[in-house]
């Protein structure tokens, strides 16, 4: 009777994925969702149940949506930051933490400083600042604002430009002549008229000093292969705001808020800079006309605070971690079917690898002796 009990819990039992609980009836199933949900520890986890997410947008529904795990969405509605999605131990220590977390938006810089492009000079440029980490690159923000070319105006021009360091300070701040016509100064969202633009600094130019930044003195080549000296830069969709600036930048180099897959919506769509500040930062931005400070500044908080996430292991066997350490996400494909179904849920949990780069291993790079 014992062995048909054990034969039927057998045929029944299902098999169970470590990282986000979904279950398979057969074992082959599994290691077929492990092999394209590139699990691993740098998912968002829910601090309650510790199920892993793919994004944010998808932990926030999994703790506050309408179909939100009910255990989970009580302790969480305790005890949990809105913003970053923390869960901490007491309300003292949220309140506390909701104080740093909670950010107010940037003082726009007053008309007439050195910050803003004045009528004569039409630019600010400073390399005064250092880099503040002796192990990884220093992060520098930029930000592009548009007008229209084209017959109908639709032709993406930069004609404002700005940088900013990671602790917020302008490193270039410019207006820009683009090299063919403009057709649509598009007023209502970049203020921007016909007299800012009238002694702008050429394009050509201003791709020189923004790469004089960039590079910090490293030859192009080797920045290329292993980003030496260059700096790392952040942004929102910096694809497109270099490609309307004509310039290249290596992609291992670039942070991208619209592009880094957990704050990207589900399906992998990404969502406007207004809407991630708004969301994860907690204020306002883009009101009214844009600001590229302002946009520089936000994407750079943004940055920093999923950089500084500590992901640690927790609940897996450290020898499977040491044991699968230097496989890559695809190294299921080296192991056969044989193999991949003898081993445990948590064994195939540890080859899996995510399909990006963690913003957390800039940090790891920086704390490294």
């Amino acid at each position: 009777m014992d062995s048909e009990a054990d034969l039927q819990k057998t045929r029944t039992a299902r098999h169970k994925c470590p990282a986000c609980y979904k279950q398979y009836k057969k074992k082959e199933h599994l290691i077929q969702h492990m092999k394209v949900a590139y699990h691993s520890v740098h998912d968002p986890r829910c601090g309650v149940c510790k199920k892993h997410c793919k994004s944010f947008e998808s932990l926030r529904e999994h703790l506050t949506g309408p179909l939100a795990k009910a255990n989970c969405m009580k302790i969480f509605s305790e005890q949990g930051c809105d913003l970053c999605l923390k869960l901490f131990d007491s309300p003292t220590s949220l309140a506390q933490h909701r104080e740093m977390c909670l950010l107010s938006a940037p003082a726009p810089a007053p008309v007439g400083t050195v910050t803003i492009p004045c009528a004569e000079s039409q630019s600010y440029m400073n390399l005064s600042g250092e880099n503040h980490f002796d192990n990884r690159p220093e992060a520098i923000s930029m930000d592009c604002e548009m007008v229209g070319g084209g017959s109908d105006g639709s032709l993406d021009l930069c004609a404002r430009v700005c940088l900013t360091d990671e602790d917020e300070n302008i490193l270039f701040h410019t207006y820009v002549r683009p090299q063919i016509s403009i057709t649509n100064y598009r007023y209502e969202i970049t203020g921007l008229t016909e007299d800012h633009l009238r002694n702008a600094m050429p394009l050509k130019e201003v791709q020189d000093k923004i790469l004089q930044v960039l590079y910090n003195g490293e030859s192009i080549g080797r920045s290329r292969l292993d980003g030496g000296k260059a700096k790392l830069l952040v942004g929102h969709d910096l694809e497109h705001d270099l490609d309307c600036m004509g310039m290249y930048y290596p992609e291992q180099l670039l942070r991208d808020t619209a592009k880094y897959h957990p704050l990207m919506k589900t399906n992998l769509v990404s969502h406007s800079l207004k809407y991630l500040t708004r969301t994860y930062l907690g204020y306002d931005i883009q009101s009214g006309m844009h600001d590229p400070c302002e946009d520089c500044v936000a994407a750079m908080r943004l940055y920093k605070r999923f950089q500084a996430l500590d992901h640690q292991k927790e609940g897996i066997d450290a020898s499977l971690a040491t044991k699968y350490a230097n496989d890559n996400h695809g190294s299921f494909d080296s192991w056969t079917t044989d193999k991949l179904e003898k081993m445990t849920p948590d064994e195939l949990y540890e080859m899996s690898r995510p399909n990006y780069k963690c913003w957390c291993l800039d940090r790891r790079q920086a704390l490294q002796p």
